[in-house]
């Protein structure tokens, strides 16, 4: 089980990223979603609450660029599943689910983000608030040169285990172009309060990358939910 201020710290650029996981006296379930940018278009953006979720929004208007890849809703609730993606597939999931369909059913649909040469892994993740289960996923392109295709990796983890976590993000490191992730999620030990999980995660993005940050501990008893919202751009 890994730190996660170390695990962060180390790496310059996870991308985008995905925690979830349960409170040691298993009373909050936990969930936490991250934005960082190299470019200047991936930079210029904020969360802003939306109902029981959030969405993306443009910091600056005037430098804005291409909307299509940045501005999506990360977050949204169906029913007492919570959803986090980070893209536009969190609809896809939604609608699937809405209509008794399944997220993995969802995302067979859905291919990796069409931005040559990145090819930026789409992960994803549902929590059942029901339990604190949750289920995490990874779509990103094959390394067969001259191919389009995709692989499609789901984990699912059906009983939490107190005090413990895990992360899935778009990349391992840093690069021209950034390396897609590779293996499993990463299992790591979840902070007690939202506060110290909060600053756990933002205080070791790396400075210059960082953009955003959601982080949300639901009581799965009262279903009462506590939330965090950080933005570098204010």
């Amino acid at each position: 089980m890994k730190d996660i201020e170390k695990l962060l710290s180390i790496n310059a650029y996870p991308g985008r990223g995905i925690i979830f996981g349960m409170t040691s006296d298993m009373t909050f379930a936990v969930a936490a979603y991250f934005i960082m940018g190299r470019s200047s278009n991936s930079r210029n953006r904020v969360f802003i609450a939306d109902g029981k979720g959030i969405r993306n929004a443009t910091y600056d208007e005037s430098t804005l660029k291409d909307p299509s890849l940045v501005i999506y809703s990360p977050v949204r609730m169906c029913g007492n599943l919570l959803i986090v993606t980070n893209g536009d597939q969190t609809d896809t999931i939604y609608d699937y689910l809405r209509n008794d369909g399944d997220y993995t059913e969802a995302l067979r649909i859905r291919s990796y983000e069409p931005d040559a040469p990145i090819y930026t892994p789409r992960v994803s993740g549902v929590m059942d608030l029901a339990d604190g289960s949750y289920n995490l996923s990874i779509i990103k392109k094959t390394e067969n040169p001259g191919s389009d295709s995709c692989v499609r990796q789901f984990f699912e983890y059906d009983k939490p285990n107190p005090g413990k976590g895990h992360i899935i993000h778009t990349y391992d490191r840093d690069g021209d172009p950034p390396v897609q992730f590779s293996g499993e999620p990463v299992a790591v030990g979840i902070p007690g309060s939202i506060d110290d999980m909060t600053t756990a995660i933002w205080e070791n993005l790396n400075f210059d990358n960082k953009v955003s940050l959601f982080v949300r501990f639901t009581d799965l008893k009262t279903k009462e939910n506590h939330t965090r919202i950080i933005n570098k751009n204010k």
